[in-house]
């Protein structure tokens, strides 16, 4: 069984969280600049397996603290709802910062190991991904129903969300690497994606 409810609001949520520029999109388009599309799929593969691993075990080692103590449930949905909060703040004041650098990405590794092992080490390593996933996910878990099914169709979504924020950063190539090193062209990007993490956030912490 799912919860419907949640699984639709967390396909527009996760999605604003993966298109925001971030270490992983950032590399995404970078490498689709230098090195073309065909090659960046290897770093893809590599990210979205540790994006994978990284949700996998956010989510199973918060559930067994839920199980032994259900009232934490409540605190970690505050505590999310908080961590977005605080992140959508953040985004409107930002002005800009999280403008890219494209210079001096001519020394590319394109060896397909190399490509895969930094994919995979920048999710794993990448300590916001896991407060993302710690704090983002377990509000969309119904308590009531099975864990294993959930899980399954919150990381399919997640992996289909990262996947596809990739591809439209490597694909867009210079084209958003010109929108992106714009610092007024990011500052609307953050205010955009700041007001929606706020208004889930509240949503959070009111349901």
């Amino acid at each position: 069984m799912l919860d419907f409810t949640l699984v639709s609001l967390f396909i527009p949520t996760f999605f604003i969280v993966s298109i925001t520029p971030g270490m992983c999109m950032t590399l995404a388009m970078v490498l689709g600049m230098s090195i073309g599309i065909r090659k960046t799929l290897w770093m893809m593969w590599g990210e979205l397996i540790g994006v994978a691993i990284v949700a996998i075990s956010s989510v199973i080692g918060v559930s067994a603290i839920m199980l032994e103590f259900p009232e934490i449930f409540d605190i970690l949905k505050f505590i999310g709802a908080g961590y977005l909060f605080y992140i959508g703040i953040n985004m409107w004041r930002s002005k800009g910062k999280l403008a890219i650098s494209i210079t001096n990405n001519s020394t590319v590794n394109t060896n397909k190991g190399s490509l895969f092992y930094q994919g995979f080490i920048t999710a794993i390593a990448n300590p916001k991904g896991w407060a993302f996933m710690i704090s983002l996910l377990p509000p969309f878990i119904n308590t009531q129903y099975a864990l294993a099914p959930q899980l399954s169709v919150l990381i399919s979504i997640i992996l289909i969300s990262e996947f596809t924020c990739m591809m439209l950063y490597a694909a867009g190539g210079k084209t958003i690497g010109k929108v992106f090193t714009e610092q007024s062209n990011v500052k609307y990007l953050n205010r955009l994606s700041g007001t929606l993490m706020i208004l889930v956030a509240l949503w959070l912490a009111t349901s």
